[in-house]
């Protein structure tokens, strides 16, 4: 290999290294095991969370949906978020959590029933529920539907996620038996988040939040954690 085109390539992978560093993720990449179906050990919920993280995601274990409630509250005050675009979802809809926003002077705008969709782009944090968490990935599975539009999860610089225990999978390869064995069963589109958006197209430098959220959080519902 000629001289030049190792120092080339040797600018390449420091590019990388230093891009990796920059955007939080390892400097290395774990070794998988073998190829194939991993599954989520013994404890699906700390093998979600420590994926999520090594993503660049942050989750947020709670007991119940008060605490879930509270969480929520606490991540919109502590970014001085004035505007929520709200979802739905069977979990999300069973929180308290209009009221709650609007009594910490947020607007919260409705997907459904926001009558001006021009209006979302003003939102500085989207709040969806989920269809699926993935735990050996970290990622999170949504469902594309009029009452959780994908813009729900990608306009917004800042997107949390509410879902409970019982959406949890193991593996990929578990989400795929779930949505059903037949191609009609699939939603017309179907979002797999893992973290925050990133690109590295830009100098090879890992940059986060350019095509889509800079923050993604997961508050995550474990009511089998009090008894831990």
């Amino acid at each position: 290999m000629s001289t030049a085109r190792e120092q080339m390539l040797q600018r390449i992978r420091e590019a990388v290294r230093e891009g990796n560093r920059a955007g939080g993720s390892p400097a290395t990449i774990p070794e998988r095991g073998q190829v194939g179906y991993q599954g989520a050990g013994t404890d699906p919920v700390v093998c979600f969370c420590a994926a999520l993280t090594a993503a660049g995601g942050q989750p947020h274990v709670v007991a119940d949906a008060a605490a879930a409630v509270a969480a929520i509250v606490d991540l919109v005050r502590s970014r001085s978020i004035r505007r929520v675009l709200l979802g739905h979802g069977e979990v999300l809809d069973a929180l308290p959590i209009v009221e709650p926003l609007r009594a910490a002077g947020v607007e919260v705008m409705d997907v459904v029933e926001s009558a001006e969709r021009k209006e979302w782009f003003a939102a500085e944090l989207g709040l969806s529920g989920v269809d699926y968490l993935i735990a050996e990935t970290g990622s999170i599975v949504v469902a594309s539907c009029p009452e959780q539009p994908r813009s729900l999860s990608l306009l917004p610089p800042i997107h949390i996620a509410v879902a409970h225990r019982r959406q949890l999978l193991p593996d990929l390869f578990d989400l795929f038996t779930a949505l059903g064995p037949q191609a009609g069963d699939l939603p017309a589109g179907l979002t797999i988040i893992m973290g925050p958006s990133k690109t590295g197209d830009i100098e090879l430098r890992l940059v986060t939040g350019v095509h889509g959220p800079g923050e993604v959080h997961v508050v995550l519902i474990d009511s089998e954690q009090t008894s831990r």
